[in-house]
Order: C-alpha cells, then structure tokens, then sequence
C-alpha cells in the first residue's frame, strides 16, 4: 500500500481526477446482474440553464440517495437529461440571431429549427459539464432529452391516445398570453408581482333614465369595450327595481344587460361587476354560464383591435391614459383610487401577462388527477413530508383543464393535420399527406407546439424506452425516488403520477421527497434584482465541493428552507482538513508492508476498553444514521457522521491511542491500535462519501486494491456489546474528562495550570476505569492527579460537577484569583444582559414576527436561548465565588 497522502487537501487537484476516473471506469452504470433495483430519474434541468443553488441542493440529495444504494448491493440507476424548454430556448437562439441583425422570421420555420438544434449541439451541454464538477454520479450513457426521437415517439403516441378518448380537445378559452412573445404560456411560466395600481370608479350610465347610472370598479378600464354585461346578486336589494334594465357602455354606441347571478359577491364594493369574456377567466366562465359571447378588443401584440372603435391601434398602457381622459371629460369617472394588486409577469422576460381569450388545445385534467389521487390515498405514491399531501390534494380537487399549445416555433409540434379543403383535423403519431376524409392533399400540420411540460410529465417512462417494452422499463420502473421542491407539485409531480398510472398501470414513484428552498441567511429568497444571488460554482471553487455539499445536506431541515450561511462552509472546509489530517495521521504509522486484517477475526481478544469503546461509538453512529437515511432526514445523518469523526474518533480515540502507536504499551498493542484506526477510518469514509465523494475516494484509494470507494459495501457494525466492560469504562473516561474540561472553563482555570480532581463515586467501575486510564485522563484534562473518594468532605472553594457515575471536584484554592474572575464574569455577564434584552425585544417586536421568515425567527429564539444558558452558567460561576 502507499504510505503517505499529501500533507494538504487540494479539491482543485483530487476532483478533477475523480471525475475522469469514475467516467471512465463506467462506475455510475448499474450493475444489471443484482437483484433489486433503485431508480431515481433527475428533473430534466434546462438546455439553455446553468447549475443554480436549487439544482446544487436537489442533485446533491439525489446523489446521496444513489451512492447509497449502490453500496447497499442495488441494481442503482440515475437518469439523467436535460429539456429542451420551448420559449426558453427559442429567446436564447433568437437572442443570438439579434447579435448578426437577424430574427426568427427571416428564416423558414424548418431552418429556424435547425438553428436551434445547432446552438443545442454547441452551448447547450454547459450544465451536465456542471453537474460532473458537482460529483454527480448519474449514468450518463444514459443521458436523454425531451426532443429525442424516442422520447418524442411517446409524446405523440400519448397525445393520440388522449385525443381519441376524448381527453384532447381544441377549444377557445382564456389563456396567459405573452404580448412579447406572441404565445400562450403555462402557470408555472406567469410571476405574480404585487404592484401600485389603481382601481377605476367607472359610471355606466342606465338606458331610459337620465342622469341616472351605476358604478363598476375596474383596474383594466382599457377592457371595457368587451364588457357585454354587468352583473349584481339576486338577492341585492339596491338593484332588484332594475331586473330587465341596459346600460350604455361608455365611449361606444352599444348597450348591454344588468343581469342577477349568485356568482356576484354583493358585500364587495358597488356589488357590481363588469362582464368582460374574453379578457377575464372568472368572466369567461361567468359568461359561459349566462349565455353570452366574447368580445375581443385586443390584438396579439397588445394593441387595441378594431372592436374599440378609434382607440384601435393604441398599445394597452396608452389607451388606458386615454380612456380614463375621455371618461373624465364626460364625467363618467366617479373616483379614482390607489391599488395594491397582484399582477401576472412572464417570468422569462418580464412582460405583463394579458388573460387572453384563443382557440387552443386543451386536455381535461379532472378524469386523469383521480388517477394520481388515487395512487396517492392508496399508498403506491407517498411524499415525505407527509403534510404535502394535504397540498397535493386540494389542487387535484380544484384542477381545471390544462391549455397544452404554445405559439413558438421549437418544441414537438402537435401531431393534428388540417384538411384545407373539408376542414378535417386528423391527429396521428406519424405525418398525414392526404386527408382521410375527402382525401385532398391540401393538408398542414397544426403550427403550435406542445408546453414543454406535456413532454416532461412522461420523463419517468419515456426515459427508460417506453412506449417499447425494453429491458429498461422492466427492470428499473416504476423508480424508486423522485426528489424535487415543493412548487412544483402540481405542475410536474402531479402530471407525472397522472400519466404514468395512465399510460402504464403503475405510479411512477413510490416516494416523493420534496425538499425547501435555499434562501438567503435573511431568509429571503435569491433573487437578481435583490443582488444576492450565489453561484455553486464559486462556492466549490473557494471552499472545494465536498465542503459545498456536506453544506446543503446538514442544513437542510425537515419541511423548511436552508438558510444560506457562507461562514458554515468554511466550518465544514475545517471539517474536511480535519478527516484529511486523521488519515494521514495514521497513514504515516503504518508502514509499507502493513495489511488490513479481519478486525475482529483476528485481533478481537486482544482489543483494548478504548478500542471496544470506539467500535461501539462506530455502531451507535451507524445505527443512528441508517434510522435517518430510512426517514430522508439527510442533515440528521451528516450530524451523525459529524459528530463521530470528529468528535469521537479524530478528537478522543486518536488522542488516547497515541502512547500505543508510538509504541510506549508494547508492539502487540501497537498493532491492535493501528488495525481499529484503519478499520474505523475506512468504515467512517463509507458513511461520508455519499456527502463528500472526493475526499473519500482520494484517501481510500491508498487502502484499496484497485477498487473505488463508490462501488465497496456499505458499512456494517461490527459485534461489541454497548454492556462490555472496557466499553463502559472508557464511556467513563469520556464523561469525567468532558467534565473536568467544562469546569476549568466555566471557572476560568488556565490551560497551563495542573490541577488536582477527586472523583465521589462508590461504583467499583469508576476505580477500575481511573487506575486503567490514569495515565490518558491526566494528559487530556491537563491534571496533576486524580483519586477516586467515597468520602471526600468538600471545601466551599471546590468546584462541583456530575458525571453518571458520582461527582467530578476541582479543588480552586490556589488555582485561580477569585477577586479578578469574579470582575471577569460580571463583566461578561452585563454583556450577555444586553444581548438578551436586544434579542427579547426583537421577538417581541408583532412587526418583525409578522414579515420575517419563520426559519429566522426560529434562529434568532435559538440565540436568545443560547444568551440565556450561557447566563445561568455565568451565574452559577459567581455564586460558586460567593
């Protein structure tokens, strides 16, 4: 074996090389010759994205869910890919065009397409090159995309399916459209923004009574030409003489109706409302529902049409001034008022989203969510936390039918074909040149493409071959896992669960894990326009990758959002200095020859208390850590390991095995002492790698044998009992040196001061543990002595402190200048006053409590419980001073 690792951890060095071998060596594949399966299909990040703080925390989790179960034995396979992004990426290609004075319509439709794929070819790839530096050990022979021939094979054979049944329909109804880009865009696409508007008073006056009118609130005054009704409640008593009345619709010669629908919310302002179909959702369907048609005043690129008379022309902001001035002018404005509202943006760009009546096509959601409900109260898909499902089924119950085409040019173009001649619309998974009607070859296909989601709603089973039935959909579906955040829930975990039952009998996932955000330590969320945005490339630059990972998993607490907090990340870049510096600790004592036996096999009558000790720690640390892999509680299982390596094995059992590595207790010792440190290190790199795969594998390698650490075992515990006597006796060493340490400081005894403690314990146990460990004791409290004494009287100078055994004394007569430790604790107590009165006052403070995010609320009562234990400890300090 080799003897030595550098003396410094360099990431910049070690990850590189990781890279290329894993890739190499093939050792993200599954292997296909193991029983059970583990499938995890990664959400297809954009082709156009780079690597963000969200996709570093989701892929993160991901890979330590894979690299365990492929150490646990697991056929373990991660799927990766990336979307092709309909609008997303034809603004990015269009962008690129600008750049040589081009645009999109100076091309045909076939060469702007092949534009595209080229750009997709040559910029496209940045984020899988990102996520290898992340460590990601997805299968990336596997890699797909949502336009490869198979994947798009089973978009059009499922929008066929649908579309015979039923499920697909072309209709006109009110969509999010994008006056910028000139298409309809999903939910997902439109960003509520609150903004300062106003709300309109408009008086509309009532045919037949002169001077007489009623008054209809509006934010949208530049709409009205498309009202074809006021509403009021029947049982609204102020306008019940008025059943059958018209109203004249201002700056038009047109009357409409004053018609009574319980829709109406009667307390809510006037408790009447315009009725505006084409232009409105809530209209639309009111309208519907009373027998009126929709009027529509705007153009495509939000100008006025022909149907608002001679404001036709003007862009929407500008009419709006207009109309409002010409109102004003014939005294039809009864008052105008300051308005907070939500308004919708396209989230990729900007632009206020108009609601927008357009013939599109549809599918109907209700018939296909009780299927994904279904699955879910049945148990075959469960989320964890369980709470989602609350979420997850009030927006099944309240779904409505999904608008599915998009007005772009790069995407899977709808597979429906239109018989100039007799009208026919033909939907076919393959192109039609004649029309199976009258068969006229006058036929074009549908120029809409589908919503990028139609085609990634099928990633689970589109990815593993179907609609083929190939050796990959047998053996690796239904996965096991899907990871993701919690907004998207309705919009993709939903449509997947909906379509996998559908098309495929089986729920796509038996587990959905969905995760918080990552915000900033504020709480708020990263954003552009706030400054504050992080790029995971930079972190993993500066504090290496595996620091950046171990990060995000053990501050990620159940149900809530990771507060970003650079100054943890140099902690855990501490941290692995520390397992680098234990390993070549011990990998300078071990000399080139020196083998790795069977621990237990070989050496188990020969192991010390201290080595027992340590092994037990071991098996409670993997205990502990399996019980919270099974709940998903990742920052639970990086506390585990965290504690242990650098508590129990780099900070006590290295320390107290050092007199036998250098050889002061006899070679048998010393060889015992060198098989327990390696067996442990190498067991503890194993619960590690999954959080820090780089690090592990650059140490393990000088153990291994030509394997890589990703494809060993898991860990096993090893067989000590919790009740063995030298493990119960150095449980004693710990607890009385932690003892000792803590009053010492609490009593402000200089570290250069040897002191003298008695222990006050009757158990024989703690006499056997003293005279066994005297010699480790006196070195790591920095004592004079110690004796154990049933009978010790006490002086009222002594320092008193409980073990689980008796009492821990620190005589302090001589020891310190209690005159100055009293002055030194006052004064640090008056500081901790006023830390607790700022803290109290802020937690107390309705305005705080009501806007900030609970998780910093919840860190700012942390600290004020910090002050406060700090407090009584430095009470309890002087008291003891008297």
């Amino acid at each position: 074996m080799k003897k030595q690792i550098s003396d410094r951890y360099e990431p910049t060095s070690v990850e590189p090389k990781w890279i290329s071998l894993w890739e190499k060596e093939k050792s993200f594949e599954p292997d296909l010759k193991a029983g059970q399966s583990f499938t995890i299909v990664l959400p297809p990040p954009n082709v156009t994205g780079s690597l963000h703080i969200g996709h570093a925390l989701n892929h993160t989790i991901q890979d330590i869910l894979i690299r365990i179960e492929r150490k646990k034995g697991k056929s373990a396979l991660w799927v990766p890919g990336t979307d092709h992004a309909g609008i997303a990426t034809q603004v990015v290609v269009e962008r690129e065009l600008a750049k040589e004075g081009k645009k999109r319509t100076d091309f045909t439709r076939e060469e702007f397409e092949k534009k595209v794929w080229e750009w997709k070819e040559h910029s496209g790839g940045m984020i899988q090159n990102q996520q290898r530096l992340l460590g990601e050990s997805v299968d990336w022979s596997r890699s797909r995309f949502t336009m490869d021939e198979g994947l798009s094979k089973a978009v059009f054979k499922v929008f066929k399916t649908l579309y015979d049944e039923g499920l697909i329909y072309r209709g006109e109804r009110i969509i999010n459209w994008c006056p910028k880009t000139l298409t309809a865009i999903s939910d997902l696409e439109v960003e509520h923004r609150e903004v300062k508007g106003k709300l309109y008073h408009l008086r509309y006056p009532i045919v037949g009574q002169p001077g007489k009118y009623l008054i209809v609130a509006t934010t949208r005054p530049e709409t009205m030409f498309g009202d074809v009704a006021v509403a009021a409640h029947p049982d609204d008593e102020r306008y019940k003489s008025l059943k059958g009345a018209e109203l004249e619709l201002p700056l038009t010669d047109r009357k409409i109706p004053l018609l009574f629908d319980s829709f109406v919310d009667k307390e809510f302002g006037s408790g009447l409302v315009k009725i505006t179909p084409a232009h409105d959702p809530n209209d639309f369907e009111a309208g519907q529902r009373l027998g009126l048609k929709p009027l529509l005043v705007m153009n495509p690129n939000a100008t006025l049409n022909e149907n608002a008379g001679k404001y036709a022309g003007l862009e929407r902001f500008v009419a709006r001034k207009k109309v409002i001035d010409d109102l004003q002018a014939l005294g039809l404005v009864e008052k105008i008022e300051e308005h907070t509202h939500s308004i919708g943006h396209n989230s990729r760009g900007g632009e206020i989203i108009e609601p927008y009546l357009s013939t599109q096509w549809f599918c109907k959601m209700k018939p296909l969510a009780e299927l994904a409900v279904q699955a879910v109260q049945s148990g075959e898909t469960e989320f964890v936390p369980k709470l989602w499902e609350k979420t997850f089924f009030e927006w099944m119950n309240n779904i409505r039918d999904w608008c599915i085409s998009r007005q772009l040019w790069w995407g899977h173009r709808i597979p429906a074909y239109h018989c100039k001649n007799c009208k026919h619309i033909e939907v076919s998974e393959t192109k039609v040149d004649n029309c199976p009607k009258c068969n006229s070859t006058e036929v074009e296909q549908d120029t809409d493409v589908l919503d990028t989601w139609f085609s990634s709603q099928l990633w689970p089973f589109s990815t593993l071959g179907w609609p083929e039935n190939t050796e990959d959909l047998k053996k690796f579906y239904p996965t096991s896992v899907l990871v993701t955040g919690f907004d998207i829930i309705f919009f993709w975990v939903a449509r997947m669960i909906m379509m996998g039952k559908k098309f495929t009998g089986k729920a796509p996932f038996a587990k959905v894990i969905i995760h918080g955000l990552v915000r900033d330590k504020e709480g708020k969320k990263f954003s552009k326009s706030i400054g504050n945005v992080i790029d995971p490339l930079d972190m993993m630059n500066k504090y290496g990758t595996d620091s950046f990972r171990f990060f995000l998993a053990a501050t990620l607490p159940e149900a809530k959002d990771v507060l970003f907090d650079e100054s943890r990340l140099d902690g855990y870049r501490s941290f692995c200095n520390k397992i680098w510096n234990s390993s070549r600790f011990i990998l300078m004592n071990l000399d080139a020859d020196w083998k790795l036996e069977d621990l237990e096999s070989k050496y188990g009558p020969k192991l010390d208390p201290m080595d027992k000790w340590i092994l037990h720690r071991f098996n409670e640390t993997l205990a502990n850590y399996e019980k919270a892999y099974s709940k998903f509680l990742f920052f639970e299982m990086a506390s585990q390991i965290y504690d242990f390596v650098w508590g129990d094995f780099c900070d006590w059992y290295i320390e107290l095995v050092k007199p036998r590595i250098y050889g002061k207790l006899g070679e048998e010792s010393k060889e015992v002492a060198k098989q327990v440190l390696a067996s442990i290190l190498i067991k503890a790199l194993g619960l590690l790698h999954p959080f820090m795969p780089f690090l592990t594998e650059e140490i393990y390698e000088v153990f291994s044998e030509g394997d890589f650490l990703i494809q060993t075992p898991f860990p096993n515990s090893y067989n000590v009992s919790p009740e063995d006597e030298g493990v119960l006796k150095t449980i004693i060493l710990q607890d009385v040196v932690t003892q000792i340490r803590v009053q010492r400081a609490e009593n402000g005894v200089p570290l250069d001061k040897k002191c003298k403690v008695i222990l006050k314990s009757s158990e024989s146990l703690v006499a056997s543990a003293v005279k066994d460990f005297e010699f480790s004791i006196l070195q790591l409290a920095r004592l004079e002595s110690i004796e154990v004494n049933t009978n010790y009287a006490g002086e009222k100078t002594d320092s008193v402190g409980a073990f689980r055994f008796g009492e821990v004394i620190l005589p302090l007569a001589g020891m310190i200048d209690f005159e100055k430790e009293r002055a030194r604790i006052d004064k640090e107590l008056q500081k901790l006053i006023q830390e607790e009165e700022k803290l109290a006052s802020k937690l107390g403070n309705e305005n705080f409590i009501a806007k900030a995010n609970p998780d910093v609320i919840e860190k700012e009562k942390e600290k004020l419980k910090n002050v406060r234990d700090k407090k009584e400890v430095l009470q309890k300090g002087l008291e003891k001073l008297g």
